[in-house]
């Protein structure tokens, strides 16, 4: 057997650091939801117990953790769906030059480089100004666009740089319309990249904080209500709204990438059919 290099246990010494470095945290607070009723925030922990989970489910005092799950879900739906939309019109639109796409495109992800809570303190001000009230699912929806829009748009760009035109022009030899094109031929090639935009757009609203301080009004979204709990919840009821929140992230990623499974075992055997002159 090769003896391995002294750098490959270098490397994975240092790997294995990231690892804990990036999930410990994620561990801790799901280790320490787990404490007994008389059990506080830190360790040695004080029995074992899922009391803080049924403490959730209870009537707080602390705040309105469901009604701001409710919002935080929401709203990230909405986020999702304007995200693929206007990333895929984008990127059909910026497939040819035309006259300011360049000062178009950059003015598009020049959000990226700007601090959230400028985003937030500016879109706040402008619906103040505008006499407009400043909620939630208007100021707080436009503000985490600004957000994830350019994320959509540098992957969709990314997409059409490589998507090969003949498929289109097969289709219109064929007498395809150009909606007939983009629905029946563009979109279903481009699907699992549309999954991957949806998810970035869905994920990024969720857990945003920043962008939504100044612009959610008076009803909080998740990140919000938790933030506050921060200040005056002093159980470890805290934690276990962490790890439930963390388990439904993590249920969202495992949802999005199991239906990029069935695109492809469905495209593949498609493929296999067409071979076979199905």
């Amino acid at each position: 057997m090769e003896k391995r290099p002294r750098s490959f246990y270098v490397l994975a010494a240092f790997f294995g650091l990231f690892v804990l470095f990036l999930y410990g945290p994620i561990l801790t607070i799901g280790i320490l939801s787990f404490q007994g009723p008389k059990g506080g925030l830190t360790f040695p922990m004080n029995g074992v117990s899922t009391h803080w989970f049924r403490d959730l489910f209870q009537e707080q005092a602390v705040g309105d953790i469901w009604g701001a799950f409710r919002r935080s879900f929401g709203l990230g739906l909405m986020v999702m769906v304007t995200t693929v939309v206007v990333s895929v019109m984008a990127g059909l639109a910026f497939r040819k030059r035309f006259w300011g796409s360049g000062a178009l495109f950059y003015a598009a992800i020049t959000s990226l480089v700007i601090p959230s809570i400028l985003i937030s303190l500016g879109v706040g001000l402008i619906f103040n100004q505008l006499g407009l009230k400043v909620h939630w699912a208007t100021s707080g929806f436009g503000s985490q666009l600004t957000w994830t829009l350019p994320f959509g748009l540098l992957i969709m760009f990314a997409v059409f740089n490589r998507f090969d035109q003949s498929y289109e022009e097969a289709a219109r030899d064929q007498g395809a319309s150009t909606w007939q094109t983009i629905r029946f031929v563009v979109l279903p090639i481009i699907a699992p990249s549309l999954i991957g935009v949806a998810l970035f757009g869905f994920t990024l609203s969720y857990d945003e904080f920043a962008r939504t301080l100044l612009t959610a009004g008076s009803y909080n979204t998740l990140p919000l209500e938790i933030f506050g709990m921060t200040t005056n919840v002093t159980t470890p009821v805290i934690y276990a709204l962490g790890t439930l929140t963390t388990i439904f992230s993590f249920a969202i990623i495992g949802l999005f990438l199991l239906t990029v499974w069935v695109m492809g075992k469905r495209r593949a055997r498609l493929g296999s059919d067409a071979g076979k002159g199905v």
